[in-house]
């Protein structure tokens, strides 16, 4: 079998399967594991598999994402250390965004302790995290209320970001690319992340692992945009590699 065909094979193998090893794959292919590896970085490469510990899945278009409660409940662990390094990034005397998500809150709460900032946010569970900070200014977009996640969203939040001008856009998002860039699923959502990124003179994307490598029907930004990526140790070199191909500084926590 020609290297083409089988990497044709592969991806229909990890398409039914869901999942596959590199064990796996050596045996039902009849041959040697680094082969496999070949073929595997190869098609990673051009976006269709993103590789695990042991094994492979499938890269598909992202088109939605659980509620926000699930959100909030799945890889909490990584979400704050991604957090933690996010607010050690954060200077006395900053202006920053924090757009609305289940990461950006865990910034939030990594920053009650600072002093001498400015905050904008469109996420009244951020705001509402922030309260009890006397040093630090609160400053909410506006906008429509989505009472499932507490976002504010919409023409009010876009007229508010246009206003402003910050330091560092920390960004949201349920998929990343190296080289599509930021993709949403939802149009609605599109418009104010856009905003937040032309505020801000440094964007930095903090997402989990999970979202690296996906890529959904509406365009944010492209790479060029993004300055930062702070996510999991989780991700894979290969992935690491790709984003600091693409000229994106990565942190890996």
């Amino acid at each position: 079998m020609l290297a083409a065909e089988r990497k044709i094979k592969i991806i229909e193998y990890v398409r039914k399967h869901n999942v596959a090893s590199v064990a796996q794959l050596s045996q039902d292919f009849g041959v040697h594991e680094a082969t496999i590896r070949r073929d595997l970085s190869e098609i990673e490469k051009e976006g269709r598999l993103r590789r695990t510990h042991g094994g492979v899945v499938l890269v598909e278009g992202v088109s939605s994402e659980p509620s926000f409660t699930v959100r909030a409940s799945e890889r909490v662990e990584e979400k704050i250390r991604i957090a933690e390094r996010a607010a050690e990034m954060i200077e006395e005397g900053d202006n920053i965004i924090l757009d609305s998500g289940t990461t950006t809150l865990q910034i939030a709460k990594a920053l009650v302790n600072k002093s001498n900032l400015t905050i904008v946010t469109n996420d009244i569970n951020i705001a509402a995290e922030l309260r009890d900070c006397k040093d630090i200014k609160v400053i909410v977009t506006g906008g429509i209320l989505y009472p499932e996640s507490f976002m504010l969203n919409g023409l009010f939040t876009d007229n508010a970001l246009k206003t402003l001008h910050v330091s560092k856009a920390f960004i949201a998002i349920p998929a990343f690319h190296p080289k599509r860039g930021l993709t949403h699923f939802d149009d609605r959502l599109v418009s104010s992340k856009r905003s937040m990124i032309e505020a801000a003179t440094e964007t930095i994307v903090v997402t989990d692992h999970t979202k690296l490598g996906g890529v959904s029907l509406h365009m944010v930004a492209p790479i060029n945009q993004i300055k930062t990526l702070i996510t999991g140790k989780e991700a894979s070199e290969t992935q690491i590699r790709q984003f600091v191909e693409s000229g994106v500084g990565v942190y890996t926590v």
